[in-house]
Parts: C-alpha cells; sequence; structure tokens
C-alpha cells in the first residue's frame, strides 16, 4: 500500500460557504484539486449522527452529516483520492474529554445501544456505497482513549465499550469487508496509555487492522517518543500504525481569530520554528519518522484541517453548537495558523514539497 500523506479537511463546505478560496503558485484552484497536485492520496472526514438543533440549525464545525460527507466522499474521488471514514458517534465534537451520545439515543443502553451504533455504521456506509463511494480506511469512534457513547461506553466499563466497538465493527465488516478498520486513540507519545488501552481490550478480540494516533508536537512532545510508542506498540499487537492527526503552526500571529490554540509557549515546547520552514521541516520529519517504523508498520500521516482559514464566521462551532457542547472555550478559528495555508489561501512550503516527503 502506498504511503498515506492524508488530509483532514472536513470543513470544506463550511469555509467555502464563507469565501475561502485557495492558490497554488498564485493560481486559484479547487482545494481537492490542488491537493491531488501536491501529492496528497487521501482523504479523512468526519461524520456526525445529527448535528442539528431542535430548529435545524447547524452546530457548526463543518456541518458534518451525512449529507456532506457524500459531497467530500465525491469532490475526493473525482480527484482520484482515497477517503477514511471517520465515525465519531455523537452529534458533535468526540474526544476524550467529551463522548456524549446522539441525542436519538439517548435512552437506549445495552443491545439497543449496540444496534443503533452497528445500523448508523452500516447504513451510512450503505448509502456510501449506493453513490459509488467507497472508504479505503473507516475509523470506529474517535480519539476513544476514554471509550465512546459514555456513560455506557465509558473505558471504566470494558466490556461494554468492547461490545459497541464490535457493533461499529461489524457495520465495517459486512458493508466494506475491503476498508481497513482504525481504532484511534489521542496522544501519541504515552505508551503506558496505549499498553494499558490495548491490553484491556485484548480479551474481546477486536476485529481490527490499524491503531491512529493523534500527535500534536506542542503538547505530545517530540517526534522521536512517537516512534519510540509506534514501533513498541505495532510490535507488541502485531497491527499497523499511522498518525490520524497532527499539526503545528506557521506562524505566531493569531490572524484575528478567537481561541487560537499555538502561541509561543507551543512553539518552544515543539523545536520548530513558527514560519513556514519550521513547519515543512516538521512535516518532513514525522512523514520521515512513521516511514521508519520497524517491519514498514507505519503506514501514513494525515495533517488535521489544513485548510481552515481565517475568514468570518468559520468557526469550532455555531451559537447552537456552543449551547449543545456546553463548552466554555470561545467559538472561534483555532487553527488558523497551524494549516497548510497562508491568511490568504496560498499554499505553504510544507504543501508545495510534500511529494518529496
Amino acid at each position: 500500500m502506498e504511503f498515506i500523506k492524508g488530509m483532514d479537511i472536513s470543513m470544506v463546505k463550511e469555509l467555502e460557504a464563507c469565501g475561502a478560496e485557495y492558490y497554488l503558485e498564485g493560481k486559484r484552484e479547487d482545494l481537492f484539486t490542488l491537493l491531488k497536485k501536491c501529492g496528497v492520496n487521501m482523504i479523512r472526514v468526519r461524520i456526525w449522527h445529527d448535528p442539528y438543533d431542535e430548529n435545524g440549525e447547524s452546530y457548526g464545525g463543518g456541518g458534518n452529516d451525512l449529507h456532506t460527507v457524500m459531497e467530500i466522499a465525491e469532490r475526493t474521488m473525482k480527484n482520484n483520492m482515497d477517503f477514511m471514514l471517520d465515525f465519531h458517534y455523537s452529534d458533535f465534537w468526540a474526544d476524550p474529554s467529551k463522548q456524549i451520545k446522539p441525542k436519538t439515543w439517548e435512552k437506549l443502553n445495552g443491545s439497543k445501544l449496540q444496534t443503533a451504533v452497528y445500523l448508523h455504521t452500516a447504513d451510512t456506509l450503505k448509502a456510501l456505497k449506493n453513490q459509488g463511494l467507497v472508504p479505503k480506511m473507516v475509523q470506529v469512534g474517535n480519539e476513544i482513549t476514554n471509550g465512546l457513547l459514555w456513560p455506557d461506553g465509558h473505558i471504566s466499563n470494558p466490556q461494554n465499550m468492547a461490545q459497541l466497538l464490535q457493533a461499529g465493527i461489524k457495520g465495517v465488516r459486512e458493508e466494506c469487508p475491503n476498508a481497513k478498520i482504525i481504532l484511534h486513540l489521542d496522544f501519541g507519545t504515552d505508551n503506558k496509555t496505549y499498553r494499558q488501552w490495548f491490553d484491556t481490550v485484548a480479551p474481546y478480540k477486536l476485529d481490527f487492522d490499524v491503531i491512529g494516533m493523534s500527535y500534536y508536537p506542542h503538547w505530545n512532545g517530540n517526534i522521536k517518543l512517537l516512534q519510540d510508542n509506534m514501533n513498541d506498540i505495532s510490535r507488541r499487537y502485531q497491527k499497523e500504525v499511522l498518525v490520524a492527526e497532527t499539526s503545528i503552526g506557521y506562524t505566531l500571529d493569531t490572524l484575528g481569530c478567537n481561541g487560537i490554540v499555538y502561541g509561543s509557549e507551543q512553539e518552544k515546547a515543539t523545536g520548530y520554528a513558527a514560519s513556514p520552514a519550521g513547519q515543512e521541516a516538521f512535516l518532513r520529519d514525522l512523514c520521515a519518522a512513521v516511514r521508519n517504523v520497524n517491519d514498514k508498520k507505519g503506514i501514513g500521516v494525515f495533517y488535521w484541517e489544513p485548510s481552515w482559514l481565517p475568514v468570518p464566521k468559520c468557526n469550532w462551532a455555531s451559537e447552537s453548537g456552543v449551547v449543545y457542547m456546553k463548552d466554555k472555550v470561545a467559538a472561534g478559528n483555532a487553527m488558523a495558523n497551524q494549516t497548510l495555508f497562508d491568511a490568504n489561501g496560498n499554499a505553504n512550503s510544507a504543501l508545495l514539497n510534500l511529494k518529496n516527503m
């Protein structure tokens, strides 16, 4: 399998609606066409169950319902790239600090909740297949370090968690038997957590292919720690490994955005200058480290939201999304200075030179 040079551009439809434009060496391009020209071969797209409030208003963050996912998948395949589907099993963002049950599943538990997970997975993939859109890879859950579908599937209830994962896996295997299934945790340098997590689920014999890791150098430490973990975990569990999410700043400018998470402290923590050259050096070193995982078990890297430009009103959540998440974080664009484009949509050198990484 070709080394994956992937991008998660789940925000793209909302970005374009807000006026985002993208340029390759001065020429305006369709984002998908541009990424393909730069060497990207796979797109990652998240899917939420029902990302709308009771009035039908979108929670924002890309509005990644099935219809939006279909549009992204179609544009991806038209540009001769594969796609990976990332099931959050939630109506909005799911990560280690929040795994909220979809609204329509709130009162479900036990076998009924497992059935809901299975049907959502299978029905989504069937709908995509009916349009000729078959994912190359499928993530069953997003950053499930602490489980999914809380409280039922919390890591403290390993049997319940495993049964919910098995339900999702069953849906994938039935509808897309050739797709590689990924189980994805955060903090890719934390070897102890990875060992504990996969030892915990080992008795349940989950049928999956790849261990996905989030790796943000400003939070997780240096690339050597990531590579050491990948070497250990891939050997210990005999699975392929990949970086399912990463990013780094190319500037310390907040670009007028609320909620920016990358500043001088984060730059210092990474060891890379917050400049286009520093960003390129980081991505080159990261790809090399994953390629060099023992026994060729390192299969690729996905950059998270590389096209999330600082355009007005394109935030991680709409007003209704903030209310739904009960989140106190400012509803802004937290990633604007970590994109692979400058503020005007011109491709940075990291993207321009991706083919050689």
